[in-house]
């Protein structure tokens, strides 16, 4: 049997994962249709607006005898799974593959290559090109303090960014009706707001807007003490903004934190006093500032922009070159030493792609036979450069 270090698992105990492999499918059936109520497209959607991870896994190629036809999607989430590719041995492969990006929790892409005959042990016996497309999670995290007339016009506006949105305010008549149709926002009805400060995660956008200006203080003060936020945006005339500083000052909270709040809050450029005007005004600044939270996020500015210009893609074109090549040298490899199912090689250049190739074991064939989940190994051809 060979084994790989990627597998996370060893030949000696590759039985006991087997087993419990077989355990999870027999209390849960695999089903990527069961109790689903959203196709691919509304799932992807959802999980987007929710700001949560997944991959969407498509059929790019065919060739001989499938479960479904080129182009038949199904998106993976963490949790859940969404439509289907056909079922069976290729989809719990596939639904494996992308449970696997998901932990790595980053924007990538990889094409896999499968033999379902030989490969995966389905009687269709064809070949299949899938297409895996993560998508990570947002970590941006807003925190709207106030329900009144600007904030029904900001929130909105928040709703269509990637980013999860909580609006707090102790008023539960002033939230919109139509409230619950954005996805990606949680509406938190309290008698103690400033006690919601403590549930945010780290880094969170703040903006204090409420009804009552002590209120304000209080909100403002307790997200000061926590120290972690990213950014922190008060609505304040000059005069009360004077008086905060003060208050402030007696708590003990020093200047350089005070410094980090945006009072006035929002862009100097967009000037008005229309609720939507205001709205409009802090969603700029908001989006002005998690745009500079994104690299940190993923290590440097510079790391990002190196990130960005590895990963240009590559064309349909090239694809179809190297899915061809890979389909010829797989056969002229396995017609000259079938035994020890060589796989072959490739260096394809200014791609930023993976290309890999799922093999069956073949200790895998009686547990196909019997619909036992089998023991995977996942041959890889490298990544392409």
């Amino acid at each position: 049997m060979m084994t790989f270090p990627d597998d996370g698992f060893e030949q000696e105990n590759a039985n006991s994962i087997n087993a419990e492999m077989s355990a999870k499918m027999n209390a849960e059936p695999f089903s990527a249709s069961s109790g689903h109520k959203l196709n691919w497209n509304q799932a992807s959607l959802n999980l987007n607006q929710q700001g949560k991870a997944y991959v969407l896994v498509t059929i790019v190629g065919v060739s001989g005898s499938t479960p479904r036809n080129s182009g038949t999607k199904m998106v993976v989430s963490q949790s859940d799974t969404f439509d289907t590719i056909g079922g069976g041995h290729l989809e719990y492969k596939a639904i494996k593959q992308a449970r696997k990006l998901l932990l790595a929790n980053k924007d990538c892409q990889s094409i896999e290559h499968f033999q379902l005959g030989s490969q995966l042990g389905q009687c269709c016996g064809g070949n299949a090109s899938v297409l895996f497309e993560c998508f990570a999670a947002n970590v941006i995290h807003i925190a709207v303090f106030g329900a009144g007339h600007v904030g029904q016009a900001l929130v909105p506006m928040l709703a269509g960014l990637p980013c999860h949105v909580t609006w707090v305010d102790n008023r539960e008549a002033q939230f919109p009706l139509n409230c619950e149709q954005y996805a990606n926002v949680n509406k938190c009805v309290t008698d103690d707001p400033a006690g919601e400060v403590s549930t945010m995660p780290a880094n969170t956008l703040y903006v204090v807007m409420t009804h009552n200006h002590q209120l304000d203080f209080d909100i403002s003060l307790a997200i000061l003490k926590r120290e972690d936020f990213h950014y922190l945006g008060l609505i304040a005339s000059d005069t009360k903004w004077r008086r905060f500083q003060q208050r402030y000052k007696h708590r003990e909270i020093t200047n350089s934190l005070v410094e980090r709040m945006n009072c006035p809050i929002g862009l100097e450029q967009v000037q008005g006093k229309m609720p939507m005007e205001v709205a409009i005004s802090v969603a700029g600044q908001i989006i002005e500032s998690y745009q500079a939270l994104l690299p940190e996020q993923q290590g440097s500015q510079q790391n990002h922009q190196q990130k960005q210009s590895k990963n240009k893609g590559i064309a349909w074109q090239e694809v179809k070159q190297l899915i061809l090549q890979h389909k010829e040298q797989e056969s002229s490899a396995g017609a000259n030493d079938k035994a020890n199912e060589t796989v072959p090689q490739f260096s394809v250049k200014r791609a930023a792609i993976n290309l890999t190739t799922h093999s069956k074991l073949p200790s895998e064939d009686l547990a196909v036979m019997n619909d036992e989940p089998p023991i995977e190994t996942l041959i890889e051809n490298g990544a392409v450069k």
